[in-house]
C-alpha cells in the first residue's frame, strides 16, 4: 500500500479522465461527440489543436490526422475501433476504442484513449483519459488550475459523463475511493446535476457550474500536489462534505506516514 511518506517522494504525473456507464452509440454518434472533445481542447491551447490517430497494431499504417475534424474519418476511425478477436466477430457491446496523439515534441506528447458506445453492465465501461505532459513547457502551461478545469469542463459537455476528474496519479492511490461507482476527488473534478447539489466547501476550494449539466471542483488555485500537507488535509475535508451531501461515499481514513 502506498503510503504519504513514500507518495511525497515520488515523482506526480497529471492526468484528466470521464467515466460514464452502459451507453449504447453509434459510431456517428461517438465522432460526433470525439469531435465536440476536439474543438473544446483546441480552443484551450494550441498543444491540444493537432491530434492525429494511433493504428493498430500501434507503430504500423500511416498518419491519419484528426484535426480539423472530419466526421466521416472519425466515424470510421471509431467503427474500426470495435473490440473483437483476432479474425473473429465483433463485441459490438464492449464500445468503440479510438487511441490518438498530438503534434507535441515527443518529450511532450499528449495522448487520448476513448472509449464510447458500450453497454455493458460495467460502471466505467466507457472512458476518455487524456495524459498531461510531466516534463518541460508544456507542462507548466497545461498543469494549472485553469488549464486542468477547462480541459475537464470539455470533457463534461463532449462526453456528458457520469463524472470527471484532472488528478495526481499519486494522490488517487490516496483518495479513499470506496466503491466503483464512487468518483474520484481531484485538482478539479466534475459531478453531474443529477448526482445532487453540491454544499458550500471552505477556502479555497472554487466552484463553477457547468453550463445546466453540473458542477466543477477545483480544490486550490496553485498545483496541487501530496508534497503539501494542506492540500491533502483539503482534499480529505472535501470529500467529507461531498459525502455528507450524498455526492459521493466516505472515505476510510487515508493512509499515514
Amino acid at each position: 500500500m502506498t503510503t504519504l511518506a513514500d507518495s511525497r517522494t515520488a515523482p506526480e504525473t497529471y492526468y484528466a479522465g470521464a467515466y460514464w456507464g452502459p451507453r449504447r452509440e453509434s459510431p456517428e454518434a461517438c465522432a460526433q461527440r470525439a469531435a465536440a472533445f476536439f474543438n473544446l481542447l483546441a480552443a484551450g491551447d494550441p498543444l491540444l489543436a493537432n491530434w492525429n490517430k494511433i493504428p493498430k497494431p500501434r507503430g504500423k499504417g500511416r498518419k491519419t490526422p484528426l484535426m480539423p475534424p472530419d466526421l466521416p474519418t472519425l466515424t470510421e476511425a471509431f467503427r474500426r475501433g470495435v473490440n473483437r478477436e483476432p479474425g473473429g466477430p465483433a463485441f459490438e457491446q464492449l464500445g468503440l476504442t479510438v487511441s490518438a496523439y498530438n503534434d507535441g515534441p515527443p518529450n511532450e506528447r499528449v495522448f487520448v484513449n476513448m472509449t464510447c458506445g458500450s453497454y455493458t453492465q460495467n460502471s466505467s465501461a466507457n472512458v476518455c483519459v487524456l495524459s498531461i505532459p510531466s516534463k518541460g513547457e508544456s507542462a507548466e502551461r497545461m498543469l494549472t488550475a485553469s488549464m486542468l478545469t477547462g480541459v475537464t469542463r470539455s470533457m463534461a459537455l463532449a462526453w456528458e459523463p457520469d463524472w470527471a476528474v484532472a488528478m495526481s496519479e499519486t494522490y488517487r492511490e490516496l483518495d479513499g475511493r470506496q466503491g466503483k461507482d464512487d468518483p474520484w476527488l481531484g485538482w478539479v473534478t466534475y459531478l453531474p446535476s443529477h448526482r445532487g447539489t453540491v454544499p458550500p466547501l471552505p477556502s479555497p476550494v472554487r466552484i463553477e457550474p457547468v453550463e445546466d449539466r453540473g458542477t466543477l471542483i477545483i480544490l486550490t488555485p496553485e498545483r496541487f500536489t501530496v508534497a503539501n500537507p494542506e492540500h491533502i488535509a483539503l482534499a480529505r475535508r472535501v470529500r467529507e462534505l461531498l459525502a455528507q451531501a450524498g455526492l459521493m461515499r466516505r472515505a476510510e481514513a487515508g493512509p499515514r506516514g
